[in-house]
């Protein structure tokens, strides 16, 4: 055989091996599977939610106002109209996220299949303009969601947000929207602000790119600690919803005693008080 021959037959093989090798492409986004996914960057999939784990939005008691603001937003979204990426920020249990998945479903029974959710998890948000990529394309509107977002000490990560809410030269698809919650009202720990403000030359120009990243939210949701009355409306809604067979003074009674010894008041820790009443009067789950 010729030297030409055996060269191109050599190369030949070398490319087949290389193209067995390689990553299979990414399956196309299909996102009728579902109404909800979640990200998964390394397969660079989304993973169809047969079942999201939402309470109905009519038993988030407490915040009657933070649910009438999200859930306009988001409808005018599902309906085609202009509406703000948003951020839920403030004390733990007050029902952030489970607000974002209840107004999700609710729009979700009212406008069927009208929006798709699509979780992304903290760690991940350095892909979310590869997820963006993936859904640009795509006719159905979408929610991003990440919840207990937060950034650290020389987590850059932030710089991937920032450029899909409010900038890139790509940027936002109208048909996504990003909701997160977290404890923090400007996604960084106070004291690494206050560090940067005594240490910087110009402490202002120090701190503005990353404090920045929250103005880029059109809409600030605060949630507060709750006082009594709230935690035991909270806690009669579930006890309503689930029946069960208790007075109401024994309810209340049992519910401080609870909370006293969890010490908070949250709509967390009043679910998670009927969890345990009614798996003690044998009811089941609404």
């Amino acid at each position: 055989m010729p030297m030409d021959e055996r060269l191109i037959e050599a190369v030949t093989r070398i490319a087949d091996a290389l193209e067995r090798l390689a990553p299979a492409p990414p399956a196309a986004v299909d996102l009728s599977l579902a109404d909800a996914f979640v990200w998964q960057p390394e397969q660079g999939q989304l993973f169809p939610v047969k079942r999201v784990a939402a309470v109905p939005l009519e038993l988030l008691q407490g915040i009657e106002r933070q649910k009438s603001i999200l859930l306009d937003n988001t409808t005018r979204f599902a309906r085609g109209f202009p509406a703000n990426n948003a951020m839920l920020w403030g004390a733990r249990g007050m029902g952030k996220s489970s607000l974002v998945k209840g107004v999700h479903a609710k729009i979700n029974e009212e406008i069927p299949h009208s929006l798709v959710l699509i979780e992304i998890h903290r760690e991940d948000i350095a892909t979310l303009p590869e997820l963006l990529r993936r859904i640009r394309d795509q006719s159905r509107r979408c929610l991003i969601f990440c919840d207990d977002l937060s950034f650290e000490r020389e987590d850059t990560d932030y710089k991937a947000l920032k450029s899909m809410l409010e900038g890139g030269i790509e940027g936002r698809p109208e048909h996504v929207l990003f909701y997160a919650t977290s404890n923090r009202r400007h996604l960084m720990p106070r004291d690494m602000i206050e560090n940067e403000r005594a240490t910087a030359i110009n402490p202002s120009e120090a701190i503005e790119e990353k404090v920045s990243l929250s103005d880029r939210f059109g809409l600030w949701i605060g949630f507060h600690n709750c006082d009594q009355e709230t935690f035991f409306a909270m806690v009669e809604a579930y006890a309503a919803a689930y029946r069960l067979p208790i007075e109401r003074e024994a309810l209340r009674a049992e519910a401080v005693e609870w909370s006293v010894t969890r010490g908070a008041r949250s709509g967390r820790v009043a679910w998670q008080f009927i969890q345990d009443l009614a798996g003690r009067l044998g009811v089941r789950g609404v």
